[in-house]
């Protein structure tokens, strides 16, 4: 375990120097390199601020509606038939779109059920399984422009399925 703590502090100023040395060796001009990339990066941060405003307007409508809590009450036989918990409903619907809404859901979660519970290990596991798909999607493909990403969406939103299910089934078998 020691070798890790090692590792954990020597691997950035080892990164980072080894990109200086490798610029020196290329001829790059790596600060100029670094402040266009600045550069870059400030302009893009811009870009997207439209595309997560509407983003988090979304969020806050559909939670604040009701529409979330009607939909998670309409699943509530299947979810019962199927032994899932219905707490990690709204989870596993806003963790594709924001990952701040589903860490502030799992968050919720955890106060009223111990994250050692099922419940508790269940809403970790979707975190971590899951990605924030819509959000990729929507501010950084419009960012770069791109328009068309019905492929991206549809693999994406399989990821998360197949990450929610295997969530599911592992968490039931570990600790169910």
């Amino acid at each position: 375990m020691q070798w890790i703590s090692l590792v954990s502090i020597w691997i950035i100023p080892l990164l980072i120097g080894f990109i200086l040395l490798y610029s020196v060796w290329k001829k790059i001009p790596a600060y100029e390199a670094f402040v266009e990339g600045g550069k870059e990066g400030i302009k893009i941060a811009v870009s997207i601020i439209p595309f997560l405003v509407g983003m988090l307007v979304a969020i806050t409508v559909f939670r604040e509606s009701g529409a979330l809590d009607f939909f998670v009450q309409f699943l509530r036989p299947l979810l019962d038939w199927l032994g899932v918990p219905t707490e990690i409903v709204p989870l596993a619907l806003i963790r594709p779109i924001s990952g701040n809404a589903a860490l502030g859901l799992m968050s919720d979660i955890l106060s009223v059920h111990h994250p050692d519970s099922y419940i508790g290990r269940l809403a970790s596991t979707i975190q971590g399984s899951t990605d924030t798909t819509l959000y990729v999607l929507t501010v950084y493909f419009g960012a770069v422009g791109i328009k068309k990403m019905g492929d991206a969406l549809k693999v994406g939103l399989l990821a998360d399925l197949v990450g929610i299910a295997a969530a599911i089934i592992i968490v039931s078998l570990m600790f169910g």
